[in-house]
Parts: C-alpha cells; structure tokens; sequence
C-alpha cells in the first residue's frame, strides 16, 4: 500500500465511527483514551515512582547517594515523552511481548544515555504491571473527566437552564400518558431537566477515582522482603495520594478492584439516561408543532421530500446514549469481577472506556446543536390551550371538595371524560355552583386554560445554574 493510501484508510475507512464520522470527538479524548496516552501514563508512573523512591527511602544507600539535583532530568524523561518514545516503547514491545516490561526496559535505556546506571534497578522495584496499569487508568479517568467531559455536559446545563429561564412564562399544554393534562409552562419543563442535569454532575463530581500499589497480590511481599524497615502501607498511600493526587485503595488482590469505575459507569449512564429524556421529549413536542425547527438555508432535510426539517440532532443523540450506555453497562458488569487475584479479561474491557465517553460526549454535542437550532412556536402552543377547556375539571372538582362536595370528582368526570368541552359551557356549569362563595366562583370563571399553571413559573424564576 502506497503511503498516501495509508492515510485515506485511516481517515476514511475506519471501523469505529469515533475514528470516522465523529472523529472530532476522538480528537478530544484521544489525548486521555489513546494507546499512546495509555503508553504515556505508564511511563509517568514509573519515573514519579522513581523519584518517590530518591525523596522517601533512607534504607538504600545507592538512593541515598544519588544526587538530588539530578531529579528534574529523571522527571523529564516523562515530561519529554513523544511520539519518538512511543514508537521507541512499541519497538521494545515486539521483543517482549509485554507493554509493562517494555515502559520498563525504555526508561532504563533513558537513564543510561544520563548516565544514571545505577537507578536502572530501582525503575519498577516492588511493582506488579497492574500497580503501573491501575494507576495509569485512574489518572486518564479522572482528567478525562475533569477536562473533557463535564466541560461539555456543563454546557448543556447551562443551554438547558437558559431555556428555562427564557421561557418561564409561556403556558403550555402537559400530557401525561400522551393525553392533554394540567397545564404547565415551557420553562418550568426545562427547569425539570435543568435540576436532574445539576444533581446528576454534582454527583459525578462527588465520586473518587481510587488506585493500588502493593505488589503482585496485594501485600507488600518483595518490596518487604528487600526493604523490611520502611512503613510500605504509609508510603504507598502518600505515593498514590501525593504523587498521582488519586485516592488509595489500602486492601486489594493483584488488581485494584475498580468499583471506582463502576461507580463512574453508572453516574454517566444515569446523566445519558436525563438526556435520552429530553431528546425524547424533544423530539415528540417538535412533531407535536410545539417547536419550530431553524433551517438551515443549505441544509436537506430529505433526498427525496423538499419541505422536510427533521429532528435529527435528538435522533443521532439517542443513538448514541445507547452506544453509551451499552459499554458503560457492560463495564460495569465485568470489571468487578475477577478470577481470585487476577485475570487478565479487565485489562481487554479497560481499553473500551475511551469509547464509553466518546459516545456519551457525541450525544450531549448533538443535544446541544438541537436546542440551539429549535424556537418555541408559540401560536401552536396558546391553539392547543385553547382548545382544551376540559383542564380545568380539576380546579373545579378540587373547589367543590373544599366545600365538603364528597361526589366533586364524579361530577366533574360525567362532564368532561371523553367530551370537547367548550369556555362557554364551563362557564355556564361553573355558574351552577351555588355552593361556592361569589369570590371563589369569580375566580373560576376568570380562570383559563393559559392562566392555570399553578407555581410553574415561580419554581422555574428559583432554578439555578450552579457551575
């Protein structure tokens, strides 16, 4: 295959479509989720681990005879890490046939080309490769998250809180069951949205990403044996909190257990989940004329009818919840499990969680894109109010209990269940009430389907965007 083929096949014919149709998605996570990141976070792992060592143990008298100032030439065998490493690290890996050992290998022949051959020893002393692969994951996890992620959902909580804002105050028709109920305004149901979307980052945010450092089963055993006077449980809790900023997981078998990541799995599919909602939602009230759709002048709706805009933004978003979510489910259900203190099948499902937040960023960008090319249409939305008198049976039935009317709601169902109910004949029956006080039936008789919205607008004035 000629060279310019090479790059047509990885811009065009790619399995995934995060490497493809969505490609600028991967670009953003590709710096967190990438083999290359992966490769990267291992080899920061191994050199702080070596600098922890020079700063932290006193038993070994080569550590202790290196000069300190040499540090930031170790550090910068990370910070100098390249495509050029990679290559050098995958090289390396073809002989070894472990990712791990090759990190390991690349760092010693760094250290020598600085003279430092007598550390080459220390680079991986002590460590299993899941004390290097764990905490490689947890750090991509967290800054992925940090960066990436809720940036992004955080703007669609503040487009959706902007909305609620913006129309506090127009009535609109509720269906419950798909059928005309009391009436509700289009903000207050973006405020819904607006507060599950907030609870939902605010726990995400809550969560922790853990990581171990303990050795081939979780004891300390060869790092105890070669250095039996050092606190090993306190100093790998200050190398995993201090070092990496993660949180330490102080029992474990060979693997971190990765609750953590199910923990994260099941707070991201519960925020997809608000979305699916709301593109659902969407989407029915745009067939419903309740909104209108932008269009964009070059922009086709359909190959073959002309006047189509179709919703497709909520559409592509669903699809891609459900792309989420799948992976999100199936990680949450394997990496819990492990056969007694190691297999290898989480390192193979671990590689998927890049994929689990592209999706899920895919979807909340194209929400995004709908709502900002939709505007409420406000002369279909008063039609439907006027048109639907029979809303206020409940008011009505509900003032008649206040006066002590135990037959209220009867009486308000044989009038209005299954019938088109007009302003003038609700009028006329509320003037039949003369159990209600003239106040209270004057203020029936002033009520209209646009005006009985309860506290709609007040609960969506007290919503607030917390970022």
């Amino acid at each position: 295959m000629k060279k310019n083929e090479e790059i047509n096949y990885k811009n065009y014919l790619a399995l995934c479509p995060l490497d493809g149709r969505y490609k600028e998605i991967s670009e953003k996570l590709a710096p967190y989720f990438s083999e290359y990141a992966l490769v990267k976070n291992r080899v920061k792992v191994e050199i702080y681990w070596l600098k922890f060592l020079l700063e932290n143990i006193t038993s070994s008298k080569i550590l202790n005879d290196f000069d300190k100032s040499k540090i930031n030439d170790i550090i910068s065998i990370y910070e100098s890490y390249s495509e050029v490493s990679y290559n050098r690290i995958k090289e390396i890996e073809q002989i070894t046939n472990h990712d791990v050992k090759a990190v390991e290998l690349f760092i010693a022949e760094q250290l020598k080309e600085k003279g430092m051959e007598s550390l080459v020893s220390f680079v991986h002393i002590g460590c299993t490769s899941e004390d290097i692969n764990n905490t490689a994951y947890s750090n991509m996890i967290a800054t992925a998250i940090k960066e990436v992620w809720l940036p992004k959902a955080e703007n669609l909580l503040e487009v959706v809180t902007n909305l609620a804002k913006e129309n506090a105050n127009i009535p609109m028709l509720a269906h419950t069951h798909g059928q005309p109920a009391t009436p509700t305004t289009v903000g207050k149901e973006f405020a819904v949205f607006s507060y599950r979307f907030q609870k939902s980052l605010e726990h995400i945010k809550s969560m922790k990403t853990y990581a171990k450092f303990n050795g081939a089963t979780g004891n300390y055993s060869a790092i105890s044996i070669a250095f039996p006077n050092e606190d090993w449980q306190m100093l790998s809790n200050k190398f995993v909190e201090e070092y990496l900023e993660l949180e330490f997981n102080p029992v474990t078998t060979q693997i971190e257990n990765h609750d953590y990541i199910c923990h994260i799995a099941d707070g991201i599919r519960n925020f997809n989940n608000i979305l699916l909602d709301l593109d659902v939602d969407m989407w029915l009230y745009i067939s419903m004329e309740y909104f209108k759709q932008i269009a964009v002048k070059n922009e086709v709706g359909s190959s073959t009818m002309p006047h189509k805009v179709n919703p497709i933004r909520f559409e592509n978003s669903e699809a891609n919840i459900d792309m989420s979510n799948a992976i999100w489910m199936a990680l949450s259900n394997k990496l819990p499990r492990s056969r007694m203190q190691r297999d290898l099948s989480d390192s193979s499902a671990q590689r998927n969680i890049g994929l689990a937040f592209g999706y899920s960023l895919q979807a909340i960008d194209q929400t995004i894109g709908g709502l900002k090319k939709v505007e409420v249409n406000k002369e279909k939305i008063a039609l439907d109010l006027e048109n639907r008198w029979e809303v206020l049976a409940e008011p009505i039935q509900t003032m008649l209990r206040k006066y002590g009317i135990p037959d209220a709601y009867n009486t308000l169902k044989n009038l209005t269940r299954g019938k088109s109910i007009t302003k003038e004949s609700l009028q006329e029956f509320i003037k039949t009430l003369d159990v209600l006080s003239q106040e209270d039936k004057e203020l029936l008789l002033k009520l209209t389907p646009s005006t009985y919205i309860g506290l709609a607008s007040k609960i969506t004035e007290e919503i607030e965007c917390n970022l």
